[in-house]
């Protein structure tokens, strides 16, 4: 059985989280955390947040054992972009993009079939 979790419009650049999601992607529920938790970023923090829900997904809804779920699917989509101006030099203005991401995340127990 699979459950997800997402969060939309996370403030962070998707280039910059996409870094940290590639060290869990495919990873059991403990390594994930472990990796998680010892990574200094702020794509690690907001990553652990929608795994955690993920995972309160599959054991209340689903009724699994955490001990058997693995991420098998994760991603970061673009999201929306705040366009802000900032003041710039011989008093032009330039524009600054905050550029927001949409983090998704899949577990599944591993009871099934793995794609790794």
């Amino acid at each position: 059985m699979e459950t997800y979790a997402i969060h939309k419009g996370a403030m962070i650049a998707p280039r910059k989280a996409r870094m940290t999601l590639d060290l869990v992607r495919g990873k059991s529920l403990n390594e994930a955390r472990a990796i998680l938790l010892n990574t200094n970023t702020k794509g690690s923090r907001l990553i652990s947040k929608v795994l955690e829900s993920a995972v309160a997904n599959a054991i209340n809804n689903n009724g699994a054992a955490e001990n058997t779920l693995y991420i098998k699917e994760a991603y970061i989509n673009e999201g929306t972009t705040l366009k802000r101006s900032k003041i710039a030099s011989r008093g032009s203005v330039d524009r600054r993009d905050k550029r927001t991401s949409h983090i998704y995340i899949k577990v599944s127990d591993s009871f099934g079939t793995r794609e790794d």
